[in-house]
């Protein structure tokens, strides 16, 4: 692996991939990139990518092979997303217990489980040393990224694939320098009491509040939820309107029920006065737009036939929804060419479909 060096210019941001490897291309020479022996490259930028690169799509092992190569390279950073921490839960055996020879998966292979990550295995059946490559990498992945200022007069940034959460921020990179997780930590983070799953759960799946008793929202994703996604930057939030972030609606008039006292302290804050931070996850739709003047979501749902978003930062300390740069993902293949670096089992089609 290279060593990272800062880019001259800026980073170019980019949201979940979710399986749409062929999309991530054309983002990329959207945006400038080149491959060159077979890695992507740009003359004074550098990419991040905000996690998710796997599940759900038609195209996962070719997005990973770009993204990973990237990284590799030193042309690239990335943090971990939820689906892939949930790769690796769902393919490490628990350790040993006491009470006897425990070999259950750290996250059980429950219907809801598999059919999140299966089309994932799908397409790594016939590769299982790739697979196994990838689930290396994957515990590279930092949780989190702080940057420095890229020179004079301009701003640094953070980037966490769900919510930045500094109270448990703080006391993980004490532990954990360069962010990324050692396998007790990953074995830890399935005991809901744990600090290991406070902040795997926090910074890489954000804040959930429960619904009311007996309320349920029917995602269009084909999932029955009880809890909806809160995002964290209302500065004196009071209803559940003031802080959902999702493209769900709420049932009802549950976006003017109050927050309760229990569910404020759930909530963490993130400042206007904070440096700009990054994030993917939540499932955006329409034009990419700035929930906040120093945030910027870039989830624009590419695998559900949406956006695949990019932001160009330059080191501006207030963003602006100028920079955002996207590709639509098409519903049906193009016949546009790939290019001619990569592997041809991995270059059939240039579209993505949902998958």
């Amino acid at each position: 692996m290279n060593a990272f060096v800062a880019p001259r210019d800026g980073y170019d941001l980019i949201g979940d991939v979710h399986g749409c490897g062929a999309t991530l291309a054309a983002l990329l020479e959207k945006l400038g990139y080149h491959l060159k022996d077979g890695v992507y490259r740009h003359a004074s930028r550098k990419v991040i990518f905000l996690g998710d690169i796997i599940d759900r799509g038609p195209r996962i092992r070719l997005a990973v092979q770009l993204a990973s190569r990237m990284v590799e390279a030193g042309e690239a950073l990335i943090v971990m997303g939820n689906h892939e921490y949930n790769a690796l839960a769902y393919c490490r055996r628990a350790r040993l217990r006491e009470s006897g020879d425990h070999r259950d998966f750290l996250r059980p292979h429950t219907s809801r489980h598999n059919r999140i990550i299966r089309e994932t295995l799908d397409q790594y059946q016939h590769h299982p040393d790739e697979w196994d490559d990838a689930l290396s990498w994957f515990m590279r992945m930092p949780l989190c990224l702080e940057l420095p200022s890229l020179g004079e007069g301009k701003s640094g940034l953070r980037v966490v694939h769900a919510c930045w959460d500094e109270a448990l921020v703080r006391p993980f990179l004490a532990r954990f320098p360069d962010g990324c997780i050692d396998e007790a930590f990953l074995q830890d983070s399935v005991d809901p009491s744990s600090f290991a799953y406070r902040v795997l759960d926090r910074l890489t799946r954000g804040t959930s509040l429960r619904l009311p008793e007996g309320v349920e929202i029917h995602s269009g994703d084909g999932f029955t939820r009880r809890s909806f996604r809160a995002h964290f930057w209302a500065r004196e939030p009071r209803t559940y309107g003031d802080v959902v972030f999702q493209p769900d609606n709420l049932p009802g008039e549950l976006e003017s029920r109050w927050l309760s006292e229990g569910e404020l302290e759930k909530l963490p804050y993130y400042g206007p006065e904070q440096l700009p931070l990054f994030l993917g996850h939540y499932w955006c739709e329409g034009v990419p737009a700035l929930p906040a003047t120093n945030i910027a979501c870039l989830d624009y749902s590419a695998v559900k036939c949406g956006r695949l978003v990019a932001y160009r930062f330059s080191g501006e300390a207030t963003l602006d929804a100028a920079n955002f740069v996207w590709v639509p993902v098409p519903r049906e293949p193009s016949s546009r060419p790939l290019p001619e670096e990569l592997p041809a089992e991995e270059l059939s089609g240039r579209g993505e479909m949902r998958g």
